[in-house]
């Protein structure tokens, strides 16, 4: 067997858990990177509208929101024409709207016109964790400049920027566009055909930027983290005013969010001169959509049951109407709990009726919160399911860094970290089906993903889950006990494959896992030295850990505690 440390020069051990070296290479020198691949090292590859994150993402049905998306494509292809001609649109409505679903067909109608520049989809909750950070936007519309094919001199003009400046990655915002997106077309304006470039670049969710202040660690200051991503959300904004303003730059805006506080009085304060605002509204008739949507998801559970063109009545259906009171998600949900339950539909149907509809007392959300409950509360255990969804979506505990990347847990991961039995997550989430998309058991890279982020508003807001609600503080509890109880119990307690090995040591002692867990036990020294050393690390460990390194112990961990 060759050994591990074939091509290390100037290294050394020291104790028994560190390594030092200067160089270390397995396989040998690598070339260079060019500058495609640096600048492809800081996109967030799951936002772009047609990546595998977004595989499964909301799109408008057909024949539904056909008035809304007509407007902005042809505010998009012929918004010059306006009386007052803006730069900006805003796309803004209620969480559950439809605004997500409305942005990707808008940008598959766009890329079917070519019209389509760039565009960038945040997550707070699906995918890839980059997607919640603004340090990845300007890349990644760069990036896609580049992938253009009408776009060929622009793209040289940005590559050569990145290889001029390697650091424009780790700059801020402002610079980042000036150097990589307007410079670059700048020098092209009097290169044609510029007739041939694309028109928009769309950016949806920018309400869910900001959202990685919350998983970068443990925080104990949710305002200032608050603060911190409304800081974030301006700034964008602040460079896609700066963008739409300058007059070398050739396309229009599409920006999709929820009306929170600080966007609403920056659009209508600092870029109202720019903007073009349209709020989801009874204007574009959801309720139709919505009884269009549904007469499709009935059509579908008529033919699988053998059931009559009758069913539902009409009554029933409007029933549903009056309680999504404009809110997609929740004929969605309510589709997809018809659709993946299992048992009889009018059985299922009339549990829903049974919930505490729509009434003007308890505000638009509360039939949407009530379909949450009966769902979630429908689960073999709904505390600890509802516990392992805080600990996954809410809190992001599992996410991990891969070099400059941070991504979502894969679920064969999260199995390995919280289930006590083999099989435990799917017996859990069996009657989940209809809020979170389980990949299935030979899938071991995709993650767990939520349908809808109101699920999370859900989870976080006790005057809406009630009940279900969960104190940070028990989750962050969970989360370190687990992972105390596999170093423990040396690993799952079940027989693991060699991939479910590398799998559990890739993740187990990643670096933010490992300070996650030990900021946190430092607090308690004496609980930590005693599970450390009840733990015979070096001998169960040695023989499938050789590649990891740098395992602090709790000495080491307490002193950077109290240094920091």
């Amino acid at each position: 067997m060759s050994s591990h440390f074939k091509n290390a020069r100037n290294f050394t051990i020291e104790g028994d858990t560190h390594i030092y070296a200067k160089n270390y290479n397995h396989y040998g020198e690598r070339p260079p990177k060019s500058s495609i691949e640096k600048l492809r090292d800081h996109i967030a590859a799951g936002a772009l509208h047609n990546s595998a994150d977004r595989y499964d993402a909301p799109k408008c049905h057909p024949e539904t929101r056909v008035a809304v998306q007509g407007e902005v494509v042809s505010w998009i292809c012929d918004g010059d024409s306006d009386d007052v001609p803006k730069e900006i649109m805003w796309v803004t409505g209620p969480a559950g709207s439809g605004k997500t679903a409305i942005m990707g067909s808008v940008a598959d109608t766009c890329q079917g016109k070519g019209i389509l520049g760039a565009a960038h989809f945040f997550s707070s909750f699906s995918g890839s964790a980059n997607r919640r950070s603004k340090h990845y936007l300007v890349p990644t519309l760069a990036y896609q400049f580049v992938q253009h094919k009408a776009m060929t001199q622009v793209a040289a003009q940005i590559l050569s920027a990145v290889e001029d400046n390697p650091a424009i990655f780790e700059q801020n915002l402002e610079v980042q566009l000036d150097q990589l997106i307007l410079e670059p077309l700048r020098a092209c304006q009097d290169r044609p055909p510029l007739s041939g470039w694309p028109k928009v670049i769309l950016i949806d969710g920018l309400d869910e930027c900001g959202a990685d202040q919350y998983q970068d660690g443990i925080q104990s200051n949710p305002p200032s983290c608050s603060s911190s991503r409304e800081a974030d959300q301006i700034e964008i904004l602040s460079i896609l005013k700066k963008a739409a303003s300058d007059p070398d730059f050739p396309f229009r805006i599409v920006i999709a969010s929820r009306p929170e506080h600080a966007i609403k009085r920056f659009f209508a304060d600092i870029a109202k001169s720019l903007t073009r605002e349209l709020f989801l509204d009874a204007k574009y008739n959801p309720d139709a959509d919505m009884a269009l949507f549904l007469e499709s998801k009935f059509a579908n559970v008529r033919r699988e049951s053998h059931l009559p063109s009758s069913w539902p009545s009409k009554d029933v259906r409007q029933t549903l109407i009056a309680n999504a009171s404009g809110q997609f998600i929740y004929v969605a949900t309510v589709g997809r709990f018809m659709e993946v339950s299992g048992g009889d539909p009018d059985e299922l149907l009339k549990q829903v009726l049974r919930l505490p509809g729509f009434k003007d007392s308890t505000g638009a959300l509360a039939p949407l919160d009530a379909l949450y409950t009966h769902i979630l509360k429908s689960s073999p255990d709904p505390l600890l399911s509802i516990l392992w969804l805080n600990l996954i979506f809410r809190e992001g505990y599992l996410d991990h860094s891969r070099g400059l990347r941070t991504q979502s847990p894969a679920a064969a991961w999260v199995c390995l970290y919280l289930e006590s039995y083999p099989g435990q997550a799917s017996y859990m989430f069996r009657n989940l089906n209809s809020l979170v998309s389980i990949p299935s058991l030979e899938d071991h890279s995709s993650p767990y993903r939520l349908y809808h982020k109101s699920l999370v508003d859900f989870l976080q807001e006790r005057s809406r889950s009630g009940t279900l609600y969960i104190e940070s503080e028990v989750v962050l509890e969970h989360f370190v006990d687990c992972y105390f109880h596999l170093w423990k119990s040396k690993g799952p307690e079940r027989s693991l494959t060699p991939q479910e090995w590398k799998i559990f040591f890739d993740n187990f002692f990643e670096e933010n896992m490992v300070l996650k867990v030990f900021s946190q036990s430092a607090k308690e020294l004496s609980r930590l030295d005693t599970i450390i050393l009840s733990c015979d690390v070096a001998c169960s460990f040695a023989e499938s850990m050789q590649h990891v390194i740098g395992i602090p112990d709790a000495a080491q961990v307490a002193g950077m505690s109290e240094a920091d």
